[in-house]
């Protein structure tokens, strides 16, 4: 089992302490040192008033953000959580990430999702019901100019002829590609472009919200099943997928009631079902209290699941 975190910025206003340099280097060195494996940054580049009221929360850009912290690391990876496809030119993102790639060494995996706040869609003139087009396209575009020379695609929403994107991402074939989502047709573009699944923990309220399906361990379980047989009906090899889900046990990594054992336990039904990547939920209250509780995760939970 491997651990990943999105950096704690989980509220509205956030703590400023954690959105200065030597703050998210901090951050990021102390969660290398304690043996986590990736650390990434959200996206909501024009979030409105109204979401982040009800509960939103603010975010730093993930790539320029990443790229700092890659400067400050050497084994971590730089995985978003998640980047909204759809808001972006696709060549963009793949300049980016290719970027990031390379000056990091082959630390970059792009996790991406479709998006569904409404608002910051026509903030940033993206046509929200053409979000899941835009999205397979996208997929399409940067996996091609990844790893194509005189790369031309015709399309719907992008167009291109002959381009060559060079310096190529280090990374082989190309950055591992994340794609978020807890339904069916997230499941389908896994198997059609994707080297890992990272659907998120859902009860219904929140699922209606973001306009996805209800997810808990059971649902995940059966996710699973159904993402294996749909590899297999491609013909896809499933070993060496990516899937990424939180632990709902033993409580919140850094309150006063966390127990490492039950955490530890539920690791093992996630393992069981197939699980490989955790996503922990850490404090964001205080940089003095997330790097402490990223201290306390490592000697307690991720020294004893080595």
């Amino acid at each position: 089992m491997r651990f990943t975190f999105t950096h704690p910025m989980h509220s509205h206003p956030y703590n400023p302490e954690l959105v200065t340099g030597d703050g998210i280097a901090a951050v990021a060195a102390a969660a290398e040192a304690a043996g986590f494996h990736g650390f990434g940054f959200t996206d909501h580049p024009a979030p409105t008033q109204r979401w982040l009221e009800a509960g939103g929360h603010d975010a730093v850009d993930p790539f320029v953000a990443m790229g700092y912290a890659a400067a400050r690391t050497s084994t971590l990876k730089l995985i978003p959580n998640i980047v909204v496809l759809p808001y972006r030119n696709p060549f963009i993102v793949a300049k980016s990430g290719a970027t990031l790639d390379l000056l990091s060494g082959g630390r970059f995996v792009l996790g991406v999702g479709v998006g569904y706040l409404k608002r910051e869609f026509t903030a940033l003139g993206v046509d929200f019901d053409e979000r899941a087009e835009l999205f397979e396209e996208a997929l399409e575009v940067i996996r091609g100019i990844w790893t194509t020379d005189d790369f031309s695609y015709q399309g719907r929403h992008f167009t291109a002829s002959g381009i060559t994107a060079h310096p190529r991402p280090v990374s082989d074939p190309h950055p591992p590609i994340w794609i978020g989502g807890n339904t069916a047709a997230a499941r389908r573009r896994v198997v059609a472009y994707g080297d890992g699944w990272c659907p998120f923990a859902a009860p219904a309220p929140l699922a209606q919200t973001a306009r996805t399906a209800p997810m808990d361990v059971e649902r995940l379980a059966d996710g699973i099943d159904d993402l294996r047989r749909r590899f297999d009906e491609a013909g896809r090899d499933f070993d060496g997928i990516d899937i990424t889900f939180t632990n709902p046990e033993g409580g919140s990594p850094g309150s006063a009631d966390f127990n490492a054992d039950a955490y530890l336990a539920g690791l093992e039904k996630l393992a069981k079902i197939g699980v490989t990547w955790v996503q922990v939920g850490l404090p964001g209250d205080s940089l003095a209290h997330v790097l402490e509780a990223i201290e306390q995760f490592g000697s307690s939970v991720i020294a004893a699941s080595v």
